[in-house]
């Protein structure tokens, strides 16, 4: 099962996550990882979790 947002081949620190939904919803990248670590400073957010399995779940960037 994937979902239909790619991860991002270009502009990625450690699996394009973030920046994959960045790219699809036309925000800044930065401005993005910056609520991701906020969210994933609260109690209610397992961030971690949620990256990883987003990561799997995300399609592949295009290797063109």
């Amino acid at each position: 099962m994937h979902i239909p947002i790619k991860r991002s081949k270009n502009n990625q620190l450690i699996g394009g996550v973030v920046a994959g939904f960045c790219e699809k919803y036309d925000w800044d990248p930065a401005i993005g990882r910056v609520l991701y670590v906020i969210l994933s400073l609260t109690p209610v957010f397992p961030g971690i979790i949620a990256y990883l399995v987003l990561w799997l779940l995300m399609e592949q960037p295009d290797m063109n």
